[in-house]
């Protein structure tokens, strides 16, 4: 390709809403063009990019004994409305009457539709299967940002294995955890396996592939001394235990004016220390009222509600209903004497006594509360939110906060979808049961950016050769020089013949807007030749990641170019 003929509309300035380092350079590098929010069109160089991640993801899945499907992105509603996905994806989803008046749907993902097909296996002796395909997915994102990391419309990878048990999902699992490492390591990603909560997906367990990342918008928790690794909606640690005294006594009404927050309690006289303060708080769970008891001085970690409960849809009460469900305002907050309404306490709780509590009237709390005597626990539960610093649940050394961008996702779905959707097959005793399934998924384009927050410096991208859009390219000092030009068209031509991708930049500019094009694209290998390196019989390749450049001959560049690649 010669970039004279090549469409690479690079830009000097960061586009004015960008955040992350990845959408600044792939809108400036020439590769993306924003259409509205979250929808971006796929220039050339980005296209190539793109053609080689999805040539390494489908390298590694049929590695594993994949086989490719296409299945369509418009489904009809009733599929979703049987697996209650339309609900747990509410927020996201895509959808809308055809012309006919029929409601479809626009894929955020294709697990239904993956069972459906599925619904064609009669026995176990056709299991395992494991499918996939890279297929559009459409998420109506609140609030897209950073370029390609959160956007509305997408390419995934995403692949469903079919196993007749339990242990039969579990090798499925683990090989797709395994290829996941490979690929991410081959798109220049540093990527830690994390135990992630399911959400919507449903199923029991589920790991996420974090890179570490300001940019990010997932919070992991790591031990650097044992390795345990979760993401904090997930996550669990050791706390210290709070010394109470061996009685409560009895419970004692006592007048807080003015005290709305755990903060305010702390200070009034009279009160309570934090981790002395319970916390209540009213939600609604599935268009119900519950409520749910904290510690004072822990957070609430909202994913665990719905992981704990099961409930589809969770959202905190408004203030009138708060009020008018326990007749005071929140900060005046409790559950002791509460009946009638399901609480939820934080296992932080459990034994805990002479605490301090709202008295569900504004301006009045309780002390001396014993929970177990005190409050009707519906369920205990994991609530808290992990904070930095606290002990390691296996081995209690500190915890590690991180940000994270989430570059993949693996689900044991179990037989979640496989029982609403009818989708079984006869064991070997004869008796109907339901597959056992797994869902993989990986982006295309949010790994395109994982790599080049990875691999960048402040010249631009530094691409890993096996993803870049060209190995090589060749700038060519003064190409109105014939004797330059036809010495930069042959090494051209001899390294496309050996198969390596070659950009010939043969545009009538500067040497600097040259270099510094190429450095911002991020091409792997320069190779400069010029009137003067001629006339000595050499050329100067340098490397992008290293910044090392290397004279060699003219005579013999081809071939120790292609050495340095491989070819």
């Amino acid at each position: 390709m010669r970039w004279s003929q090549a469409f690479i509309p690079t830009l000097r300035d960061d586009p004015a809403d960008s955040e992350a380092v990845s959408h600044k350079l792939l809108v400036r590098g020439g590769y993306v063009r924003q259409l509205m929010s979250g929808i971006y069109s796929m220039l050339p160089l980005g296209q190539r990019v793109r053609d080689k991640v999805m040539a390494i993801i489908r390298e590694e899945m049929n590695a594993i004994n994949g086989q490719e499907f296409l299945l369509p992105n418009l489904h009809p509603r009733e599929i979703w409305d049987r697996t209650g996905r339309t609900v747990s994806f509410a927020e996201v989803l895509m959808t809308f009457d055809d012309n006919k008046g029929s409601p479809v749907v626009l894929s955020p993902t294709h697990e239904e539709i993956f069972a459906t097909v599925a619904g064609e296996l009669t026995s176990y002796k056709q299991l395992p299967q494991m499918w996939y395909h890279i297929q559009t997915k459409f998420r109506d994102e609140p609030r897209p940002k950073s370029g390609l990391l959160r956007v509305r419309e997408f390419t995934m990878k995403d692949s469903y294995s079919f196993d007749i048990d339990e242990a039969g999902l579990d090798v499925q699992f683990d090989n797709h955890r395994n290829a996941y490492l490979r690929i991410f390591e081959r798109l220049g990603i540093t990527a830690v396996p994390v135990a992630a909560s399911s959400g919507a997906m449903g199923g029991k367990e589920s790991v996420e592939f974090m890179m570490q990342s300001d940019i990010g918008e997932d919070s992991v928790v790591h031990c650097a001394n044992c390795g345990y690794a979760a993401n904090r909606e997930k996550a669990t640690s050791a706390i210290p235990d709070v010394d109470d005294p061996p009685e409560s006594g009895a419970l004692e009404v006592f007048d807080t004016p003015g005290v709305r927050t755990i903060a305010d309690l702390e200070v009034f006289e009279g009160g309570a220390v934090a981790d002395r303060q319970i916390k209540t708080l009213v939600y609604v769970l599935d268009g119900e009222f519950a409520l749910l008891l904290l510690r004072g001085d822990h957070a609430l970690e909202e994913q665990k509600v719905q992981d704990g409960t099961g409930a589809s849809e969770v959202r905190p009460a408004h203030e009138e209903e708060i009020r008018a469900l326990l007749g005071a305002d929140a900060g005046s907050l409790g559950a002791v004497g509460v009946d009638g309404i399901p609480v939820y306490a934080d296992h932080a709780l459990s034994g805990r006594s002479s605490m301090t509590t709202g008295a569900n009237e504004n301006d009045k709390h309780i002390r001396n509360v014993d929970v177990a005597r005190d409050i009707a626990v519906t369920k205990w539960l994991d609530l808290r939110s992990v904070e930095d610093g606290e002990g390691c649940p296996n081995c209690g050394e500190p915890l590690n906060l991180f940000k994270a961008i989430e570059v993949g996702h693996i689900f044991k779905l179990g037989t979640f979808y496989a029982e609403p959707l009818g989708v079984n097959v006869l064991d070997e005793h004869g008796k109907t049961v339901p597959i056992v399934m797994g869902s993989y998924g990986i982006g295309v384009e949010r790994n395109m950016a994982a790599s080049i927050e990875a691999n960048h410096d402040d010249k631009g991208i530094v691409w890993p050769l096996e993803i870049a859009p060209f190995a090589v390219v060749i700038t060519v000092i003064r190409p109105d020089d014939a004797a330059t030009m036809d010495t930069a068209e042959a090494l051209y031509a001899n390294l496309w013949g050996r198969g390596v991708e070659v950009l010939l930049d043969d545009r009538d500019e500067r040497p600097g807007v040259k270099f510094n094009d190429a450095e911002l694209i991020g091409i792997p290998y320069r190779v400069t030749v010029g009137p003067r390196g001629i006339a000595e019989g050499m050329c100067e390749v340098v490397d992008r990641r290293t910044g090392e450049s290397t004279e060699i001959a003219i005579d013999s560049a081809a071939d120790e170019i292609a050495g340095l690649l491989g070819v």
